[in-house]
């Protein structure tokens, strides 16, 4: 029986990630949870100018909801996303926000707003940006924050 390297074996996968179109950051981040830094700071810095331009008359210049509007921080807003993968918070954004124009933000500034959220609720940044596709997104979990 031949035996097989470790970078052997990493390497075939990296080459079938990419076949598939799947990021090398995302190959990365798959099967972590927020709290182990899965943003970029300055990746969050980018979805905190999106979010002020785009989502404080709903949800408050602290993300602390507005009237209708939920928080994006605390324990209402863990309660909702503990345990689910950043994707569903990330696709939220992208098909129904903001409330007056839904659908209009694309996957990039989903992604970076998703990461200022993660950001607000405590996650730290990581060394490598968050990927914008849904399923890369979907192979993070959101993690109650350390």
């Amino acid at each position: 029986m031949r035996s097989v390297s470790v970078k052997t074996v990493f390497a075939g996968g990296a080459v079938i990630a990419l076949a598939l179109g799947v990021s090398a950051a995302a190959l990365a981040q798959a099967g972590r949870n927020a709290s182990s830094g899965v943003y970029t700071k300055a990746q969050a810095d980018h979805g905190q100018e999106v979010f002020q331009e785009k989502c404080t008359r709903c949800h408050g210049a602290s993300m602390e909801g507005l009237d209708v509007a939920p928080p994006l921080t605390g324990p209402r807003f863990m309660g909702n996303y503990v345990g689910q993968p950043v994707a569903a918070l990330a696709s939220r954004i992208r098909t129904s926000m903001p409330l007056d124009m839904p659908g209009s933000l694309g996957l990039k500034d989903s992604a970076d707003l998703a990461a200022a959220i993660l950001a607000a609720n405590g996650y730290p940044a990581g060394d490598v940006e968050m990927p914008s596709s849904a399923s890369a997104l979907q192979t993070i979990t959101i993690d109650a924050p350390k």
